[in-house]
């Protein structure tokens, strides 16, 4: 399996570097008693990668004894300060296309009561690298729309899901909330836990850089979860209910853009001990459903009956007994970026909620992916708001360092960087100089990948047919019956995944009526009357359902460090 692609703590690189040590202690079972004044022994390496502990005269490997394989899983990764994605390609044996189809053989074998609905929930980049693919290979223009209708087909009568969803209501309610929790940062002191600037949650790959090279940054990352862990929530608890299936009895699988994801579903946070499952049971890639529909000869180039019309609506006016993939609203769109609107969407808060009017102005920084966003009021041009998108990890540590100046916070250089004195001034203001320093950001929609999710390691990487081989003489590979991937990045292909995702139409949904349905479900009041007001009443639940935490984790190295 190969590397995300995305991620680095060593040099300002956006490709992974994976020259960290491994902090995770090598434990030895069954070891046997050591005998005062033995021989001293050394580790042996024979030809097929096996480890020996030999006599350090020099005795061979056939008289040594043979070492097991030191084991390394998601967990162990995620608790790690040396590196952060590494388990991409280290035993990830439980988040893999493979594993999702041995639980899909093994649950259909048993008795119906004791079968597990198994549920698919993707990603709207995951549609759109299918949709660019093939548009590309057809040369006919297919929407992520048309994807996920074909998908779902071979998702629900060849592989046997129950149910098939876009995560696009899940992001619409993580938008919903991360707009709440900017408004309740925004009405607090400067002093205060919860601060601005606000940085966006929704990136696997940022948050577990920020645990483990800069726990200053902490506080100000949104609590919200992301999209894939509020439908991690949908499914398991509201679905649940609905289905009158508890939240061990789901199977639930996500697919998207990045293998960071996987390492988001592993962590302990978003597991539920009382039910012992996960909120995402397992996580796989663009690139690993692809496998899938290969493995099985599904051809997504072919259209399925009915891709192109209208789903049944929800009878908006009472509340329904039963939602399925036919009645969820499908692929909700918002105007910003592909990588989720969340910096639009508090513009659009800010801008709606002002009692004046507000201009926008949008000011590249380095390059397309670091940009600033500032709101003035069209008045007098006083700026009011200040946010920035943020993309890869050369814009991000500057951003981090910016942050961190502006905060009066020492920026840590280490796994759990440290937390200075905070300086007595306010936030983009400097002491003798009122009213003349640059304002400081507002909010910052931070992510790990040059370009954004439609750009994550897991997406599907365009095909040439013809490149040059080892010794760099151009060879058409098409002839040999091989097509070779073109490297992750490609600028080109990049564009043509953007605008696939862009290419569903924009329309007027009933979303926030069913937000609120989830809510009086998963939230009831005393009085069971179904008055939860989503922005006050009941305010500790709705925090519990869609917020999380973040800790910073402590460079601690015990045992042998091991170098990647």
């Amino acid at each position: 399996m190969a590397f995300s692609g995305a991620l680095t703590l060593t040099d300002l690189n956006d490709f992974i570097s994976p020259s960290q040590a491994c902090i995770k202690p090598v434990e030895q079972v069954n070891k046997e008693p050591q005998i005062l004044g033995a021989a001293s022994t050394e580790i042996h390496i024979d030809s097929t990668g096996s480890y020996y502990e030999v006599s350090a005269e020099g005795s061979s490997t056939t008289s040594g004894r043979k070492l097991e394989q030191a084991q390394i899983s998601l967990n162990d990764c995620l608790a790690c300060s040396g590196c952060i994605t590494s388990a991409e390609s280290v035993l990830i044996t439980l988040q893999s296309h493979t594993e999702v189809l041995t639980f899909l053989e093994s649950n259909a074998l048993l008795d119906r009561a004791s079968q597990k609905v198994p549920v698919l929930s993707i990603a709207p980049q995951t549609l759109a690298s299918l949709a660019a693919s093939v548009s590309l290979r057809t040369a006919v223009p297919t929407t992520p729309r048309q994807i996920l209708r074909r998908v779902r087909v071979f998702c629900e009568s060849v592989l046997g899901f129950a149910h098939v969803f876009d995560t696009t209501f899940a992001r619409d309610l993580a938008l919903r909330e991360h707009v709440q929790e900017f408004e309740e940062r925004r009405a607090q002191p400067e002093s205060s836990t919860g601060q601005l600037p606000m940085l966006a949650s929704a990136c696997p790959g940022w948050i577990c850089y920020a645990e483990k090279a800069h726990s200053e940054m902490l506080p100000f990352i949104a609590r919200t979860k992301s999209p894939q862990q509020v439908m991690g929530t949908l499914v398991k608890n509201w679905m649940g209910q609905i289905w009158a299936k508890l939240p061990h009895e789901i199977y639930h699988v996500s697919v998207m853009p990045c293998y960071d994801k996987k390492l988001e579903a592993s962590r302990s946070d978003f597991y539920n001990s009382v039910y012992s499952t996960r909120d995402v049971d397992c996580v796989i890639t663009t690139g690993e459903l692809e496998l899938i529909l290969n493995e099985k000869g599904w051809d997504l180039t072919s259209p399925v009956e009915g891709e192109l019309d209208e789903l049944p609506h929800l009878d908006w006016a009472n509340k329904p007994q039963t939602i399925s993939a036919a009645t969820l609203p499908e692929l909700i769109t918002h105007p910003g970026t592909s990588s989720g609107s969340y910096l639009h969407s508090i513009i659009a808060h800010v801008t709606t909620t002002s009692p004046m009017p507000l201009v926008l102005s949008v000011k590249a920084m380095r390059n397309s992916d670091y940009e600033e966003y500032i709101l003035r009021r069209e008045s007098d041009q006083v700026e009011v708001f200040k946010g920035a998108k943020c993309y890869g990890f050369r814009n991000l540590q500057n951003v981090v360092r910016k942050v961190g100046k502006e905060r009066g916070v020492r920026v840590g250089s280490g796994a759990a960087g440290r937390l200075a004195e905070r300086a007595v001034v306010r936030r983009g203001k400097k002491s003798g100089d009122e009213g003349h320093a640059e304002r400081g950001y507002d909010y910052v929609e931070v992510m790990a990948c040059p370009g954004g999710c439609v750009n994550g390691g897991g997406q599907l990487k365009p095909i040439t047919a013809t490149l040059s081989d080892a010794e760099g003489y151009a060879r058409d590979w098409e002839e040999t019956g091989v097509m070779q991937n073109a490297k992750w990045g490609d600028k080109e292909w990049n564009k043509k995944v953007e605008e696939s995702y862009w290419s569903v139409a924009q329309g007027q949904d009933k979303a926030a009526q069913l937000v609120g349905w989830v809510l009086d479900d998963l939230c009831p009041t005393d009085e069971g009357l179904g008055d939860v007001d989503i922005n006050a009443e009941n305010d500790a639940c709705r925090k519990r359902l869609f917020r999380t935490n973040y800790r910073a984790v402590e460079n601690d190295i015990v045992g042998l460090a091991v170098k990647w």
